[in-house]
């Protein structure tokens, strides 16, 4: 790994790389261009057996390392990722097709979010409770669970996969990384600086394949003492009941359909031209990108208008093209979904004031996309899109709006524009999501919880909270007076 070019990619178990290759190998390609660039090997169950098996060995002497010597490697880990950002920023955007600069802030990010876990992770203490007896001494003491299954998503290959890995190492975990086929090489750089780092042997181990192969052989391991996922509400779903059938614990960041509620007092083109950005980032292939616009009826066409332009005028190609703002869709049936959607959206009544096509013959390429629907009753207003598409609708009366932004099952992020404090308060403890971002986006950041309610999942991942799903809290009751 030490030039530009793609890397190849392979299984890292314990100390050692494999990319033994078969017949089901699958094509990693350019969503640019859709030219193969790598392939992807396929674990089997005896990599999977062993995979167990190393970080179950390695957990048994990681789980005592001291959190200062855990917090070193973390550190050197940070400073890798920066130091080869621009090489780890092409890679994302040669498999992904984010441009370069969102890129290299996924990068940046990742390391600072190793950086906090790395510091967090020294604090992570236990406490006395008062006994009612002198003589007792109550302690109460948080460990490790042990080895820890992490399945993480395509989207943001490298920081989705670093909250995870950061999270579980830095309280005393080993972790089994099982990264995503479309875009691999943010797992695979993961896996190489760590190694780099000095991070002992079998504290991490990247493997690729079958996603249900992998996650049915190894959640029922009892070594497997967790799963932590990123990805879709169905598979989310059944990879819950099957960790709930044998008792393992689970963090579930799942989809969501993130509501934006913009009230009459807000600058309504202000807010549209900061919506279209953040709703276009990674071409809106984004868990927490807003896409049901709820705007009341008083600013409904000016913002309906400010955001048809702001549309208009991005500038859609490769990402690795001098001023690119948004890159293709990660994969061709990513394309055919945003079609499907805006074909049931026309043929419902609804306007498409801008985009609604493919763009070019090559690559997976889809137009900034606005839909305005009267109602609620189109599939966009009901399936995330996960793609550059914004449907907007107006609304009247405020708990008008609340109703239709909380009428779904999901509850992952949600936003609000508004210049009333009264608005605001009552907007935020009204939505049902794990996340409300008031006049602006400030979700994801290391030292603040991110996560969701109801369909959207459960655990949250960053702040504090970021451990809780891999530490076991253990009650201690000691008694210095000896029985007689």
């Amino acid at each position: 790994m030490n030039d530009m070019t793609y890397p190849v990619i392979q299984h890292l178990i314990g100390p050692e790389w494999s990319a033994p290759e078969g017949e089901a190998d699958r094509a990693v390609t350019n969503p640019a261009t859709g030219l193969q660039i790598g392939r992807i090997p396929q674990a089997t169950a005896q990599d999977l057996d062993l995979a167990v098996r190393t970080a179950e060995s390695a957990f048994a002497l990681w789980r005592h390392r001291s959190p200062m010597d855990r917090s070193a490697i973390l550190r050197r880990f940070a400073n890798l990722l920066r130091q080869n950002e621009a090489r780890i920023a092409r890679w994302i955007t040669l498999d992904e097709g984010k441009p370069l600069a969102e890129a290299l802030a996924e990068v940046q990010a990742s390391a600072d979010h190793v950086d906090w876990h790395a510091e967090e992770g020294r604090r992570i203490y236990g406490r006395i409770v008062p006994a009612r007896n002198p003589s007792v001494q109550q302690l109460v003491v948080r460990e490790p669970v042990g080895v820890c299954l992490a399945i993480t998503p395509w989207n943001f290959p490298l920081s989705q996969a670093v909250r995870k890995v950061a999270a579980a190492l830095a309280s005393g975990c080993t972790m089994i990384l099982k990264g995503p086929a479309e875009a691999p090489s943010g797992c695979l750089a993961i896996a190489h600086f760590l190694q780099e780092a000095g991070l002992p042997e079998g504290c991490l181990n990247l493997v690729w394949g079958n996603s249900a192969f992998i996650s049915e052989t190894l959640i029922p391991r009892p070594e497997v003492r967790k799963i932590t996922f990123t990805g879709s509400v169905e598979v989310g779903k059944h990879l819950g009941a099957l960790a709930g059938r044998h008792m393992k614990r689970a963090t579930m960041e799942l989809g969501g359909h993130a509501p934006v509620l913009v009230f009459d007092d807000a600058d309504a083109e202000a807010a549209a031209r900061a919506l279209a950005l953040n709703k276009l980032r990674n071409a809106g292939q984004v868990c927490i990108a807003p896409t049901r616009f709820f705007v009341q009826s008083g600013v409904h066409d000016r913002f309906l208008d400010a955001l048809v332009s702001a549309f208009k005028a991005v500038k859609v190609g490769d990402g690795q093209e001098d001023g690119t703002q948004m890159g293709p869709l990660c994969h061709p049936g990513r394309v055919t979904a945003m079609e499907k959607l805006v074909a049931d959206a026309r043929e419902g009544g609804a306007q498409v004031l801008t985009g609604g096509h493919r763009i070019g013959n090559a690559g997976s390429f889809y137009a900034p996309t606005v839909v305005d629907t009267p109602d609620d009753k189109i599939a966009l207003m009901r399936e995330e899109p996960f793609g550059p598409v914004a449907v907007v609708s107006p609304f009247w009366e405020v708990e008008d709006g609340l109703a239709r932004a909380n009428g779904l099952p999901f509850g992952l992020a949600s936003y609000v524009f508004t210049n009333s404090l009264e608005r605001a308060d009552r907007a935020a403890a009204g939505l049902q999501a794990g996340m409300v971002s008031i006049n602006h986006f400030g979700l994801a950041l290391p030292e603040t919880p991110f996560g969701g309610q109801r369909d959207s999942g459960y655990g949250s991942e960053g702040g504090t909270e970021t451990f809780d799903g891999y530490l076991s809290t253990k009650f201690i009751s000691r008694n210095s007076v000896p029985v007689k």
